[in-house]
């Protein structure tokens, strides 16, 4: 089982930054994909960026690129995003994800376990 904490939200003004952490642990995580996801109100759950685990292969969605970083920490078991440039539209819950399956992953059904999500508010 694969418990996975995260940390870092908050209220924001537009163009501040902010980071989150995800803190996992309960199995190995060197050959999966750590992903983190959001949901605006309203709206489906969408990919934001993931990062192979022990490789540092990244991928991030098109609306956050340039502006969102991630990374990962693996003497600590944990994955960073960096949110700078924020804008009202990143208003969400953002959710750490790890993937149930080898190699790298980006869709959302190919991640097993998730965090409890942690609220990221932008003001305009």
């Amino acid at each position: 089982q694969v418990q996975l904490v995260e940390s870092g939200g908050g209220l924001v003004q537009a163009g501040g930054s902010l980071r989150l952490s995800c803190t996992a642990s309960g199995r190995t995580f060197s050959s999966y994909t750590m992903g983190w996801f959001r949901q605006a109100p309203g709206k489906e759950r969408e990919f934001v960026a993931a990062i192979n685990w022990f490789g540092a292969r990244t991928n991030y969605a098109d609306s956050v690129k340039g502006r969102f970083t991630v990374s990962r920490d693996i003497a600590k078991n944990t994955v960073y995003l960096q949110m700078n440039s924020l804008k009202p539209e990143d208003t969400a819950a953002y959710y750490c994800a790890a993937a149930s399956r080898s190699g790298f992953a980006v869709a959302e059904e190919d991640f097993g376990s998730w965090g409890q999500g942690t609220q990221v508010t932008v003001s305009s």
